[in-house]
């Protein structure tokens, strides 16, 4: 008898437990205007268009009228080092180093007005909203850790990275068509890495995280540089043995070429 009354009161906390928690309110719906970008030879760059709309239900608080959105757009991950040099006896070397672990190649986050303005500083680090609070793992030591946003190795890392394109934070970049339909640009740069890349859509009102959906775009290789990078994977002897061809094949042809009779 206790043992059927105390599974019943189990059964009824469970229920209760199961019904506090709130239903969503909000759904998103995103895309990108291209999910396959093809880079050929004369690639240059480009810029996509991410679309979407807040689908609200009948449990939306009819109050609930201002929306924010953070869209993260992370590349496919590696391995990277930065490197840090100091002159000596005249000439530059490097003295020491850190290496990242499994970082976004390339990293973007948009919103439609400053980080700190659509949320609390514990909810941007919960969230990683802005590059001082994405995760940047690195080896120090024995250890693997993310360190404060302010140390030189992750400041230079994330500043080289912007330098060329690839690591970018805008914060006027989201814009509401209505105040349910947004729209944002996603530019690529010309040294793009190749790649599946993962779109995040994150969705706040008044400081709140209210929900999150995911997409998705790839960049791929075509024509002859698809082949060339192909068999460099694939067939590393064989695209070993036709560079060292294609190579005294260069300097043959240059020796002819500018031989002094």
């Amino acid at each position: 008898m206790i043992a059927r009354i105390s599974l019943a009161a189990l059964g009824v906390a469970l229920l209760s437990t199961t019904c506090a928690v709130p239903a969503r309110a909000e759904r998103l719906i995103a895309s990108v205007s291209n999910h396959r970008v093809t880079v050929t030879p004369n690639y240059s760059g480009e810029e996509l268009v991410l679309f979407g709309s807040v689908e609200k239900d009948a449990s939306t608080p009819a109050n609930r009228t201002n929306y924010d959105l953070v869209v993260t757009v992370a590349g496919p991950r590696a391995d990277m080092v930065t490197r840090r040099k100091e002159r000596k006896f005249g000439i530059w070397v490097n003295t020491d180093y850190r290496q990242f672990l499994k970082v976004p190649t390339y990293l973007a986050l948009f919103s439609n007005r400053p980080f700190d303005a659509l949320a609390s500083p514990e909810v941007e680090r919960r969230q990683q909203l802005g590059l001082n609070n994405v995760l940047l793992t690195q080896r120090v030591g024995p250890d693997y850790a993310d360190v404060v946003p302010n140390d030189a190795f992750r400041s230079a890392f994330v500043r080289l990275r912007s330098e060329h394109g690839l690591y970018r934070e805008e914060t006027s970049a989201v814009t509401f068509l209505t105040p349910t339909l947004f729209r944002t640009g996603i530019p690529l740069p010309a040294e793009v890495p190749i790649g599946t890349y993962d779109v995040e859509i994150k969705l706040f009102s008044d400081g709140h995280f209210l929900t999150r959906t995911e997409t998705a775009f790839e960049i791929v290789k075509v024509g002859f540089e698809q082949f060339v990078a192909t068999t460099a994977r694939q067939n590393g002897f064989v695209y070993g043995l036709v560079t060292a061809f294609m190579a005294l094949m260069t300097g043959w042809m240059a020796s002819i070429v500018f031989r002094k009779d």
